[in-house]
């Protein structure tokens, strides 16, 4: 061998074994003095912006060069309004990231109005901090007690966006079961419907996130003042064994592939995301940061005084979900698409 092949063969090596290193201090020396601005799509207090804080509170020293996490809000339009930013206004270099309602990565799905991204690869994602189980809650005061209640007379709850569960279960339960549960729409986010509740502009909610619930209302759950009418659920949660779930009142496979399909992005509970077309170092490193923050000691002691519910899924996971979603026959996309419109 020459002198010269040896020598390129050796520079080679050296190349490749000090590659990874490079790139993690390329990664660190991008985050280190930097603002990382977290966006919540919705009004303060509500269960997506707390979640969002807790995250922000801890992620931050998980990600390389340890910048300073800001959380912000900027809701509107259900949080369509920060999905489409993020889509197209927002830095694409992983300096930014946010949550919005786990449901609107499939508004172009339903052919719901506003988004301006139009399928599964509209984000990057990066992890959800929890597998969600949805419900219908009513005050007692408004005398529904059981699901079958919502057959005979009319319930009046708030809504929050087209794209979010508020909406969505009330108009499938309306479409497929013939409930009579009265939208009263335009509501900045869900703690704003709880206000309404409190204020009597509207007798309940669905839609609406066991953790939720459990972390501000439990109290009321037991004393019976706030009645679980059904789980709008593929599963029931461990704290409500006696509640029955939607998926318990469908009759036939085409119901039962309408909710599945409504259904199936409560796998991502709480949901954070990237804007699309991250550089594949940056997201690596925004999803390996938020696994981490998934299991930091002082993250979950947080979670657990707060009463937040942390069963987290990747965020390759969160991407599997919304591709195969997008994969459901178009004849049951359509139906549900009418029956949510």
């Amino acid at each position: 061998m020459s002198f010269r092949s040896q020598a390129l063969r050796l520079l080679c090596g050296f190349v490749l074994l000090h590659a990874p290193a490079a790139r993690a201090d390329a990664i660190e020396d991008f985050y280190r003095n930097r603002n990382v601005d977290l966006l919540v799509g919705f009004s303060a207090g509500g269960g997506y912006d707390v979640y969002a804080r807790l995250v922000g509170r801890h992620i931050g020293k998980h990600i390389p060069g340890a910048p300073n996490v800001v959380v912000k809000t900027m809701e509107g339009a259900g949080s369509t309004r920060l999905a489409n930013w993020l889509y197209a206004v927002a830095p694409h270099d992983g300096s930014v990231f946010g949550t919005i309602a786990r449901g609107v990565p499939l508004d172009p799905l339903f052919g719901n109005p506003g988004p301006q991204f139009k399928d599964d690869a509209a984000f990057s994602y990066i992890g959800s901090a929890n597998d969600e189980v949805s419900v219908c809650g009513v005050l007692q005061r408004a005398g529904f007690k059981t699901f079958a209640d919502l057959l005979d007379r009319e319930m009046v709850v708030g809504g929050f966006g087209a794209g979010t569960e508020s909406e969505q279960h009330v108009k499938l339960m309306n479409a497929v079961f013939g409930t009579k549960v009265k939208l009263v729409k335009g509501y900045p986010g869900g703690n704003d419907v709880n206000l309404a509740m409190e204020r009597g502009e509207v007798q309940g909610r669905c839609g609406w996130s066991w953790t939720g619930i459990r972390a501000q209302f439990w109290d009321r759950v037991k004393d019976g003042s706030l009645v679980i009418l059904i789980q709008n659920s593929l599963g029931k949660h461990a704290d409500l064994p006696n509640v029955p779930t939607i998926m318990d009142m469908a009759t036939t496979d085409e119901q039962r592939q309408m909710l599945r399909l409504v259904l199936g992005p409560q796998r991502m509970g709480r949901p954070f995301m990237a804007p699309p077309a991250l550089p594949a170092d940056r997201l690596s490193t925004l999803r390996r940061s938020f696994d981490a923050t998934m299991k930091d000691p002082e993250f979950l002691r947080e979670a657990d005084k707060a009463q937040l519910e942390i069963s987290p899924i990747t965020g390759e996971e969160m991407q599997q979900i919304v591709t195969n979603l997008y994969k459901t026959p178009s004849a049951i996309v359509e139906r549900t698409a009418q029956a949510i419109k």
